[in-house]
């Protein structure tokens, strides 16, 4: 079959490689789209991939090609998400249903071989089904759609409160979303690209904020009326978003950082002392799942794409790229702000 094959940093090429076969327990998933995640990006164009030869890519859709033994959950042609996490299923946090706090975990698309292919290998309950209603492009968002509703009730997190999402990057938008499913009072969308901003509004965000602006805290005040946030989302990593996660909670209010950080992050003490001052509980989210394995954050993707009140914008996808111009795809993050959104890789193409 045909992969995006990763030999070196900046190194992934369009090659020839073999086609994995099932398993006792495993599928044979033909691909159709993978999603770039931010996170697949350092693994190429820096240097954090495990190890080389490998092949990327865990935001991924298809049809069930092949069952292995044993196998009876799914059969062949059924539509399919990829659940990229393989947890031991033995280790304590494993035992408690806390599966991304594994400490023996495997990984689909980085751990070991993943979606930027014509066919990957997963563990029968790696591949969530979903329906025909559903579409491909979808299907592959079924990842940062999870990871973002399993972010939002990282808190206690109960309607009727004004709700700030800082980014507005794929999982700040699904964030928003999910927040406005379940009856936020409001919710804000921060972030510096209008195109962003305009895109959060198309799906139905009651207001949005451009922190470029000088006087944009003013707008702040007006929305909350000058309590601050209830909720507040950190979704984009970026050490000026974590800031100003602190300066919008409001008292006792609640604070998940979701974003990944890439660089060292200092607070000055009066940054700091908001923490106390405010006394807001502030927490952390990884990944996408709860007990029973993957959890009720695929079921709810499943449920609320289906019925479309997890609304899919042509925005959220900035381009589809073929797997044979895979490298032309990670090259594009090179140039800083370039990609303005998600980028799909069509492994049928």
């Amino acid at each position: 079959m045909k992969a995006g094959v990763v030999h070196a940093r900046g190194d992934i090429r369009y090659e020839e490689i073999p086609k994995p076969q099932t398993t006792a327990g495993t599928v044979l998933v033909k691909v159709k789209y993978t999603g770039i995640c931010g996170s697949d990006v350092p693994r190429v164009n820096k240097d954090a991939c495990h190890f080389y030869p490998n092949v990327l890519g865990h935001e991924f859709s298809g049809v069930i090609e092949e069952t292995g033994e044993g196998v009876t959950s799914l059969k062949k042609g059924d539509r399919v998400a990829g659940i990229p996490l393989v947890p031991c299923m033995k280790c304590p946090d494993c035992l408690k249903g806390h599966y991304a706090l594994c400490r023996h975990y495997s990984f689909i698309g980085s751990r070991q071989f993943g979606s930027f292919a014509e066919y990957v290998r997963v563990p029968e309950q790696n591949a969530f089904r979903f329906g025909e209603e559903v579409s491909f492009e979808k299907g592959a968002f079924f990842e940062p759609a999870a990871v973002a509703l399993h972010g939002l009730r990282r808190l206690v997190y109960e309607g009727g409160g004004n709700v700030a999402v800082l980014g507005g990057g794929t999982i700040g938008m699904m964030t928003a979303q999910w927040a406005r499913i379940f009856d936020a009072k409001s919710v804000t969308v921060f972030d510096i690209v209008q195109e962003r901003l305009a895109l959060a509004k198309r799906l139905g965000v009651d207001y949005v904020v451009n922190t470029r602006d000088e006087n944009f805290m003013e707008k702040v005040q007006e929305i909350t009326g000058e309590s601050g946030y209830d909720y507040v989302y950190e979704t984009a990593g970026n050490d000026m978003t974590m800031k100003l996660a602190f300066a919008l909670a409001g008292s006792r209010s609640k604070v998940c950082f979701i974003g990944t950080p890439v660089k060292d992050l200092r607070f000055t003490v009066d940054e700091w002392e908001m923490l106390n001052r405010k006394e807001f509980l502030l927490t952390g989210s990884w990944m996408s799942y709860s007990a029973p394995f993957p959890g009720d954050e695929w079921e709810l993707t499943a449920h609320y794409f289906r019925t479309g009140e997890l609304k899919f914008d042509d925005g959220l996808i900035f381009r589809k790229i073929q797997l044979s111009r895979i490298d032309e795809a990670f090259a594009l993050f090179e140039t800083p702000g370039a990609v303005k959104g998600k980028i799909l890789i069509d492994s049928e193409a």
